[in-house]
């Protein structure tokens, strides 16, 4: 897919305030309280920016953080990982490969086969129950 660029003007059209924060500025919504913390519906989490296939329903897991839990991507090429030194820590920052949007952080405290926790917002997300989980 090829990559999506937007003003910052551009992106807030089609964003809610909430959803500009979080994925366009690297906000972080309440623990606890997005639309797919308890979901156990079945399908693929999508970018809520570009569309683009991120996470399935199949990798999905309870990490009692407060987040949508994965332990992988849909693909490794539909996520970007990068170093995130904000707020005095050093974290590993999970970007959409389309649009650069922030989806949330990785870490090394996830469950087998790959160890890892992809900690996402729910409000980078949007679920398509239509397609198949991958």
């Amino acid at each position: 897919m090829a990559k999506i660029e937007k003003s910052e003007a551009q992106w807030r059209e089609v964003l809610t305030p909430e959803q500009f924060a979080v994925t366009r500025q690297g906000s972080t919504e309440t623990p606890f309280s997005g639309a797919y913390y308890h979901c156990d519906r079945s399908g693929v989490y999508r970018c809520v920016c570009c569309n683009s296939a991120l996470f399935s329903s199949r990798t999905k897991f309870e990490s009692g953080t407060g987040w949508p839990s994965f332990w992988a991507p849909v693909d490794d090429d539909q996520v970007v990982i990068r170093e995130d030194r904000s707020l005095g820590m050093v974290r590993e920052e999970v970007l959409c490969a389309t649009c650069d949007a922030h989806l949330g952080h990785v870490f090394a405290d996830g469950p087998p086969p790959t160890q890892l926790r992809y900690c996402i917002n729910s409000v980078a997300l949007q679920l398509d129950e239509e397609s198949a989980p991958e």
